[in-house]
């Protein structure tokens, strides 16, 4: 009796704690290793997210294909990524995700880095460019060509890990890479190659990679109180870096294995943190549309051209600005 006692409790304690380790209050976040999606390390930290009941973790992951998985299987329930880079294929009007908010834009923190035997980007024709697929500075790149008359079809394209850019730097005969930091910086300061540099950067076309905050739809409808909560807490970090940058490298520096200088300097010179005020003119007020709904187009267009996406998504399905509008400003 003791025995069955005992084992029935044990499977009571383990139905509790699958419970409460799948309860309605957590996120299970998938992100590149981007310095933009900090705000989520620092909310954590802070202690934001325990002091709204939150249950929060995230976890680095490059790969687009893999992380789309995950949230058609249910394992996530956010990613966060470029608007291009969600728009990117298989997606398509019925694939899991929906934008909930911004939480940066790319300044300086993507491009594309080459040595002294490429002058302009048409001296790129024929060469090989190394890149992972679907990446922002792959738009860039597709930018730069068209304004040259060539596309991406006149390059030949070799695919890599954005992690590889350093180690694939160092052979001569690929071209050029489209990456991103602090991957970029780390290749061009360690590279022996003559006049190595940056060809284009973001910074040279504002307003066109904004990273977004990204939700699975089942549960951002039986859950929108959870969001709401998720989003203020991101703001609340996105005030704070502001307000104390030096704290904000500190801490930091310990998520992303960079020292506090290396944080701060890719900071200053290549993303800018979307405040909440920011963010709600991105999204829009309810019933209307932000800024974001226009610069979705435009990258959806560019995806299309270039082959990275497969289907035409109309931004006013793939955008949904009901719970940043409940957010309050501190």
């Amino acid at each position: 009796m003791k025995s069955s006692l005992r084992i029935a409790l044990s499977a009571a304690l383990v139905l509790a704690s699958s419970q409460f380790a799948f309860s309605a209050d957590q996120i299970r976040i998938l992100a590149p290793t981007w310095l933009g999606f900090a705000p989520v390390h620092i909310a954590s930290d802070l202690g934001c997210f325990a002091g709204k009941d939150l249950d929060v973790s995230i976890k680095f992951e490059d790969d687009l294909t893999n992380v789309m998985a995950a949230m058609a299987r249910g394992d996530i329930e956010m990613q966060m990524r470029s608007v291009g880079e969600y728009q990117g294929r298989p997606r398509d009007a019925s694939t899991p995700g929906i934008i909930i908010g911004t939480i940066d834009e790319s300044v300086g923190g993507d491009g594309i880095i080459i040595d002294d035997q490429i002058k302009t980007v048409a001296d790129l024709k024929g060469k090989v460019v190394a890149a992972e697929p679907n990446i922002p500075s792959r738009l860039l790149l597709q930018m730069e060509l068209k304004q040259a008359g060539l596309s991406l079809k006149d390059l030949q394209i070799k695919d890599i890990a954005t992690a590889n850019t350093g180690a694939v730097f160092v052979d001569d005969s690929i071209a050029a890479i489209a990456t991103y930091e602090p991957f970029m910086s780390q290749a061009l300061k360690a590279s022996t190659r003559p006049g190595a540099r940056m060809l284009v950067s973001s910074k040279d076309h504002r307003g066109i990679i904004i990273d977004a905050i990204i939700v699975r739809n089942d549960d951002f409808k039986a859950n929108p109180d959870k969001y709401a909560k998720f989003l203020g807490c991101i703001y609340e970090a996105v005030d704070f870096l502001k307000a104390e940058p030096g704290k904000f490298a500190d801490m930091a520096s310990k998520h992303f294995g960079l020292t506090p200088a290396e944080v701060t300097e890719i900071v200053d010179s290549s993303l800018s943190y979307t405040t909440l005020a920011e963010s709600l003119a991105y999204m829009g007020k309810p019933g209307e549309k932000g800024t974001l709904h226009g610069i979705f187009d435009t990258v959806m267009d560019l995806n299309l051209e270039n082959g990275a996406a497969d289907n035409k998504l109309v931004a006013t399905d793939q955008i949904d600005n009901s719970v940043i509008n409940k957010v309050s400003a501190k």
